[in-house]
């Protein structure tokens, strides 16, 4: 079964490219080869109802050096209200503590 190897979706067979992140779909057996995406590595350090609010944070976060994904479940063709609509960012537990203060400091401005 194909599966993303940034959002770690997984896909029916056919589909290639990742809907939601235009990355190239792998198979699931190949997840091994990417330690980084381990789920209990990660760790949620930010929710939205807002997507671009999201990955506007996880771009400065990724600018900062601290590594981030971010998992949602938000189809546009289908607006879905409580927590499916629930955006998530999450970062690696090494990066928890700085990526807090990152956020804390983003958001106070």
């Amino acid at each position: 079964m194909p599966v993303c190897p940034n959002c770690n979706y997984e896909y029916v067979e056919g589909i290639v490219i990742c809907p939601d992140c235009n990355t190239p779909l792998v198979d699931a057996s190949e997840l091994k080869k990417y330690p980084e995406l381990n789920e209990e590595d990660w760790v949620l350090v930010y929710t939205s109802f807002n997507l671009i609010d999201v990955d506007m944070l996880k771009e400065n976060l990724e600018s900062a050096g601290i590594g981030a994904t971010v998992l949602s479940q938000k189809d546009s063709s289908f607006p879905a209200p409580g927590d499916l609509s629930v955006v998530k960012l999450m970062v690696k537990k090494i990066d928890v503590h700085a990526a807090l203060e990152f956020i804390q400091e983003v958001k106070s401005k």
